[in-house]
């Protein structure tokens, strides 16, 4: 990782690439190329349901806290605010562009939309599973060895796939999920970044 370029290249690419996601959706139909997407995840066999909802609850709300628990107790203090304050924010202001686009639900949209465990409830775009996921893991990146970054780096896409495989998200609710939750961790990043030079 070459710090992705820093955080404040990182809340550019992120903030463009939640426009372009955003200015993409329809709330009424699904394009080709997105649905083609969707299908071939969507379509998986239900056997491996069980591991793929474990790497699901990555990017729940919960993995918040839970990291930056973790972060505390390997004593770094920063990176444990980072994570809660990146994570949660992320999973709020999901809920908020939910309700500004208004798309449904893949199983709304697609027939044979495979759902699996407890339906999603509410919209669709943007995922913020996978925008928790990605402010999470950016966050954390920095502060682990090769074989976490690859761990993490692996991880990240794969909460996306995971959303869709259950029938909660499809591509464009990841890609703009993605998108919000690297802006939200660039965000904390410049913020953290200009308490600690005027301390």
């Amino acid at each position: 990782m070459t710090k992705l370029s820093g955080p404040v290249s990182r809340l550019a690419l992120g903030t463009a690439a939640l426009v372009v996601t955003t200015a993409l959706v329809h709330k009424d139909q699904v394009d080709e190329v997105e649905k083609k997407a969707f299908r071939i995840v969507n379509d998986l066999p239900d056997r491996i349901y069980r591991p793929v909802w474990l790497v699901m609850q990555l990017g729940a709300l919960g993995a918040a806290p839970a990291t930056g628990a973790t972060a505390l107790a390997a004593g770094n203090r920063q990176l444990a605010v980072r994570l809660i304050a990146a994570g949660s924010a992320t999973w709020a202001l999901s809920k908020v562009v939910k309700r500004l686009v208004g798309r449904p639900r893949p199983a709304c949209l697609l027939p044979a939309t495979h759902v699996r465990g407890t339906q999603a409830t509410g919209l669709g775009y943007l995922s913020g599973h996978a925008g928790v996921a990605v402010a999470l893991g950016i966050a954390a990146l920095p502060h682990v060895g090769r074989s976490g970054r690859v761990l993490i780096t692996g991880l990240i896409p794969a909460v996306g796939l995971a959303r869709m495989y259950v029938g909660a998200h499809l591509p464009l609710d990841i890609a703009g999920g993605a998108a919000l939750g690297l802006a939200v961790e660039a965000t904390t990043g410049i913020y953290q970044a200009t308490r600690n030079a005027r301390a």
